[in-house]
C-alpha cells in the first residue's frame, strides 16, 4: 500500500464536494438508493474518493437490497480498517480507508457466502475504475 495520506480539515474541504466531505470526513451517510453505485454493474475496481486507494472489486459486489453498494470482501484486508461505532444508539463496525482514514460505511454479518459479510458502502465515498 502507498504511504498514508494526511491532510488538514481545510484541505479536505477544498478537495472534496460537500457531500463527499460530509460522508468521508464527518462520518455521514448518503440516503439509500441515492448513490450512483447502488445498482452499478460494470466490471472494475472501486477506489477511495479521497486518496485513490483500491478498496473493492466488482467481482465481490452483490445486490443486498439495502440501497447502498455492498461487497462480500475487500480487495485486501490491508486496504481497509475497522472500528467499533456506537453512534445513533447502535453498535456497528465502521469501515474506513486504511490509507487516509476516510469513512466508507459499515460491515455487517448478514452477507452471502463465502464470507457471510456485507460491506455496506456509501457511493459518494467511492470512485470506480472500469476494467475490460
Amino acid at each position: 500500500m502507498a504511504d498514508k495520506v494526511v491532510r488538514s480539515d481545510l484541505e479536505w474541504q477544498q478537495t472534496l464536494t460537500p457531500e463527499q466531505y460530509e460522508v468521508t470526513r464527518r462520518k455521514g451517510t448518503e440516503r439509500p438508493f441515492s448513490g450512483k453505485y447502488s445498482k452499478h454493474g460494470k466490471r472494475g475496481v472501486y477506489n477511495c474518493v479521497c486518496c485513490g486507494n483500491v478498496l473493492f472489486s466488482s467481482e465481490t459486489k452483490f445486490d443486498s437490497g439495502t440501497g447502498w453498494p455492498s461487497f462480500w470482501s475487500p480487495i485486501s484486508e490491508e486496504s481497509i480498517t475497522a472500528a467499533v461505532d456506537t453512534s445513533q444508539g447502535m453498535t456497528r463496525t465502521e469501515v474506513m480507508c486504511n490509507r487516509c482514514n476516510a469513512h466508507l460505511g459499515h460491515v455487517f454479518g448478514d452477507g452471502p457466502p463465502p464470507t457471510g459479510l456485507r460491506y455496506c458502502m456509501n457511493s459518494v465515498a467511492l470512485d470506480f475504475t472500469e476494467q475490460d
